[in-house]
């Protein structure tokens, strides 16, 4: 059987995803990785350099999911809040990811500060606000959806007789609340 260094690395990218939404980069072990990729840790260095460089492609391998699943679009970010809230709630793992990339390593990239520069411009353009307010824009949009799946999961309503229903709701305020702000833009312009 021949080796396939493409599917090895995804393997180890699946594992590393799993490992680090786990248990974060300072908690991950590269032999659990391994073991669970089917792979040796010789891999992960070879392919990826270090624990912290494999940390940083899942962490790229899975934005770039989460922007095909939640494309932003600049000109409707109550519509991108809504689905970044689906994929959120469909895949929580994102969310836990994210923290723990903020909590372990708090200063940005240059490739998240372009990546963001780059939405918030587009924002701006479409808004016609300065790049501050719509950064804050997104800011707020992605901040209400993560906010949700960080708390509400854990606090139920013991009137809440539906999981859909009480889903439905919360995206509903989600998208409401980035509605609301939007809209306040347009009166002022």
């Amino acid at each position: 059987m021949a080796y396939d260094s493409a599917a090895t690395k995804a393997r180890l990218l699946d594992a590393a995803y799993d490992e680090f939404v786990r248990v974060g980069l300072a908690g991950a072990r590269v032999d659990r990785i391994a073991k669970a990729a089917s792979a040796n840790k010789q891999a992960i260095y070879l392919y990826f350099g270090s624990k912290e460089d494999l940390f940083d492609a899942v962490m790229a391998d899975r934005l770039r999911v989460l922007a095909d699943v939640a494309p932003i679009t600049a000109d409707d970010l109550p519509g991108y809040a809504g689905a970044l809230f689906d994929a959120l709630v469909a895949d929580p793992g994102l969310q836990r990811l994210s923290q723990w990339r903020a909590l372990e390593f708090p200063e940005a990239s240059e490739a998240e500060i372009d990546s963001h520069v780059t939405k918030a411009t587009e924002i701006a353009e479409s808004y016609r606000v300065g790049l501050t307010v719509a950064t804050d824009l997104m800011m707020i949009a992605l901040g209400a959806s993560m906010a949700w799946n960080a708390t509400a999961p854990r606090i139920r309503n013991p009137l809440d007789e539906s999981e859909d229903r009480r889903l439905a709701a919360h995206r509903h305020s989600v998208v409401t609340a980035v509605t609301a702000l939007t809209a306040a833009l347009t009166v002022h312009d």
